[in-house]
């Protein structure tokens, strides 16, 4: 298995350069790769930042993409908790801390617009420091 960079992964996604997207359509689709999950929360970014896509329509990319044979995700349980959430409305970055912090007791932030989307869309409650 192969880990791969944002970068190839955006290329993949995008096909927005035509030999560097044809080079990572040739690696992804013709061997096993692994995807960490900083690479899904940068291409996230760099869907959503660079080339304008909506929330909901990147969390739906990425959803696709991590259902492919040849992709292993990165604590794909979180992960894909992460991007339910980001389809409902939740920053995906948001959503995966709380994804992959499940385990803890709480979850501690001054941020008011993530406590309300995770008790509304998540059905957790943050806890202010």
């Amino acid at each position: 298995m192969l880990a791969i960079d944002t970068n190839v992964l955006v290329r993949y996604l995008t096909g927005d350069h035509a030999v560097q997207s044809e080079k990572a359509r040739a690696l992804i689709d013709g061997e096993r790769v692994f995807v960490s999950v900083t690479v899904l929360l940068e291409t996230e970014w760099v869907l959503r930042s660079v080339y304008g896509h909506g929330q909901a329509a990147v969390a739906r990319t990425l959803r696709g993409f991590a259902g492919l044979p040849n992709v292993a995700i990165e604590d794909a349980g979180p992960a894909a908790r992460a991007l339910d959430w980001t389809e409902q409305g939740m920053d995906f970055a948001d959503a995966l801390h709380l994804a992959r912090t499940s385990f803890c007791d709480g979850f501690a932030t001054f941020d008011r617009e993530f406590g309300r989307a995770a008790g509304r869309i998540a059905k957790i409650t943050l806890r202010a420091p």
